[in-house]
């Protein structure tokens, strides 16, 4: 108890670093997972080669690989004064967004085809048939994957502070070789995971009673 009430600063910090950091890595991985789903879906070759190739190498490559080349070959080659936060943020959205790509593109095969077709006998372009037609169909049977995918996506910012980035799990290590027990030292750590998991869990819960979603 007594390492809560000795560090609650250095906790709160952690842990408000923690929510920042997933909640920026979620909402890039989430537009680019859905543009990524569209490539996927795309009647454009190229196109469809893109989004096959991204979802293959982001999301079998390991997510400690993915960090390792965002800190020390990524800022070589485009920018060289990239902050941590900036390389976090992009490992984690990159290798998130290869699995929301996935769960989308899952939800866009639900939508019959019918209503494709139907869209574009009406003169619609792709783009417009996906943003219009299918996607808000699509929603409907992607959120709880989605769900998963973001509590996962929690538990993999613990990486980020292995790399100087300011997050809850980071601060283990540092309060562990002050002394203190590593076995209070984690529950409290564990304890402030649950609360950003359950949040998530619960808001997803309550998106798919407000979309009516089947179980």
């Amino acid at each position: 108890m007594n390492v809560l009430l000795d560090h609650f600063a250095d906790f709160r910090e952690g842990f408000v670093g923690t929510v920042l950091l997933t909640l920026a890595s979620g909402l890039l991985a989430m537009v680019l997972g859905v543009v990524i789903a569209g490539f996927r879906v795309s009647p454009v070759p190229p196109l469809r080669a893109f989004g096959t190739a991204w979802v293959t190498l982001f999301r079998n490559t390991p997510l400690t690989l993915l960090f390792l080349i965002a800190w020390f070959v990524v800022p070589v080659i485009f920018a060289p004064g990239m902050s941590p936060w900036t390389k976090a943020l992009l490992a984690l959205s990159f290798y998130t967004s290869a699995f929301v790509c996935e769960a989308v593109r899952s939800g866009i095969t639900t939508v019959p085809l019918g209503q494709a077709e139907a869209a574009r006998s009406l003169g619609m372009t792709f783009s417009q048939t996906l943003r219009l037609i299918v996607l808000p169909q699509a929603t409907r049977t992607v959120v709880a994957p989605l769900s998963s995918i973001f509590i996962a996506l929690t538990k993999n910012s613990a990486i980020a502070g292995a790399f100087s980035v300011t997050e809850l799990f980071g601060w283990q290590k540092t309060l562990s070789d002050q002394g203190y027990a590593i076995a209070w030292i984690f529950l409290w750590v564990a304890l402030g995971y649950l609360v950003i998991t359950f949040s998530i869990s619960g808001l997803f819960q309550l998106l798919e009673r407000r979309l009516g979603v089947a179980r």
